[in-house]
């Protein structure tokens, strides 16, 4: 990792990994070419140099370089001071004060570590500026479009159908016509002349058994086209939805673009509003080549009725070196149906259980954790997300109610511990059984 403090803050992060070849996301800063350097503030305050270089690349990628340079494949250990100075720069203060916490509970030696908080007390925290890199997208022509390859629309849905017809009725409005849409509808009250009323070429599968990630490797088998795009029963896409993906995925050669989410009412955030390199996937929003489910294999079902399949199949994408774009002009809203889907399998995320007595965090994500990044990284990622877990979902932008949320956690300590301890067991038995994940026959 390029600074050690990161394994505390963002534990299992995809980035955190080198890939099947031996390497990073960060390019070499020396690689970094002048028309880059001049768009990132270069820190000399420093102790070391080699931390101003991985400083300089970290910038790079949160602020959106795309590009086929040299990446490191090793990092050096570096002073605990400017360890500290990173963190400050990117995370707010509230987490230094955490990460210093653990630090000295883990007995690292506490003059060093509280000098080095002491010391970068008045760093301020860094904006994101996105890194202006392309001509204006409205006039980059593509190929890609013009050539119109077979696109297969994939949507699952379960008990939706006042949401699902919402966002059929937004795919009679694309702009690109060679499309197909695959639904496997799950619903109790499966209905088949709904979907007469839709001008679109529909292929309707009836699953009996409600299973979300069966039903996506079902459909993914039964497409008919090159392209498989990932939407859901319950977001809202605009007119150019599809044209975007395929834009995407030739202007940066790659073989995935993975669309932005932003809640209704609201707009996208800041920091997904421009092109980088992604760092999550997500089935509600995406399009990639049918050939990366024949190099990586289909949706692990250890995740079915849990959640973060979408998240481990990303990441076993990232590790087999392919490269996904996070794509801000094919964003969806998520209206976030507050009935049908996940939410009848009981749990709204993945972190909060239904129950008091229902494993926390849900045993697929300690399962997801523990498989690609080992126990001690699990741990930390607990560490991290347990406690600001007690709130609700609707809650969990509101700092006021994050910071009661930890009071709480102590006090319910006795029954988190339960949750944590249960979840752990059942992602061992998880772990245990191996991966169920099929290949695209």
């Amino acid at each position: 990792m390029l600074f050690e403090f990161l394994k505390y803050l963002q534990p299992t992060h995809y980035f955190q990994l080198l890939d099947k070849n031996g390497v990073s996301v960060y390019p070499l800063a020396t690689k970094l070419p002048d028309t880059i350097l001049n768009q990132i503030v270069k820190d000399s305050n420093y102790q070391s140099s080699q931390s101003i270089d991985y400083d300089l690349s970290w910038q790079a990628i949160q602020n959106g370089y795309i590009s086929d340079i040299t990446t490191y494949s090793s990092f050096e250990k570096l002073p605990v001071v400017d360890n500290y100075r990173f963190i400050r720069k990117n995370f707010h203060s509230a987490w230094v004060f955490y990460v210093l916490v653990l630090r000295l509970l883990s007995l690292h030696n506490p003059i060093t570590e509280i000098t080095g908080w002491l010391k970068t007390r008045h760093v301020k925290r860094m904006s994101i500026n996105p890194i202006k890199q392309e001509d204006n997208w409205k006039q980059l022509k593509s190929n890609l479009l013009e050539e119109a390859p077979k696109v297969s629309v994939i949507i699952p849905t379960l008990n939706r159908y006042d949401y699902l017809k919402d966002v059929l009725r937004d795919f009679e409005q694309q702009d690109y016509g060679n499309f197909e849409i695959i639904v496997v509808d799950q619903s109790d009250d499966f209905n088949t002349s709904f979907y007469a009323d839709f001008k679109l070429d529909i292929q309707l599968i009836r699953q009996e058994e409600k299973a979300l990630w069966l039903a996506r490797n079902t459909a993914i088998q039964s497409s008919k086209g090159e392209l498989i795009a990932l939407s859901e029963d319950d977001v809202r896409i605009p007119t150019d939805w599809i044209s975007s993906h395929l834009k995407c995925l030739e202007v940066y050669g790659v073989d995935i673009s993975a669309g932005v989410f932003y809640p209704e009412g609201q707009s996208i955030p800041k920091e997904r509003s421009f092109f980088a390199v992604a760092y999550q996937f997500a089935t509600g929003n995406a399009m990639l080549y049918k050939s990366v489910f024949e190099r990586v294999g289909l949706f692990d079902r250890q995740f079915e009725k849990q959640r973060m399949g979408d998240g481990e199949f990303g990441l076993r994408v990232y590790l087999e070196g392919i490269k996904s774009i996070s794509n801000p002009i094919a964003s969806c809203i998520d209206v976030k149906a507050g009935v049908g889907g996940l939410r009848e399998m009981g749990s709204w995320d993945a972190f909060r259980p239904s129950n008091f007595f229902a494993p926390r965090p849900i045993p697929s994500v300690l399962y997801f954790f523990r498989r690609y990044f080992g126990n001690y990284r699990a741990r930390l990622a607990l560490l991290r997300t347990v406690p600001i877990s007690i709130f609700p979902y609707q809650f969990k932008k509101n700092r006021p109610l994050l910071a009661l949320g930890i009071l709480l956690s102590a006090l319910l300590l006795p029954i988190v511990c339960y949750q944590v301890f249960r979840s752990w067991y059942l992602s061992t038995k998880k772990i245990n059984e191996g991966p169920l994940i099929p290949k695209l026959k």
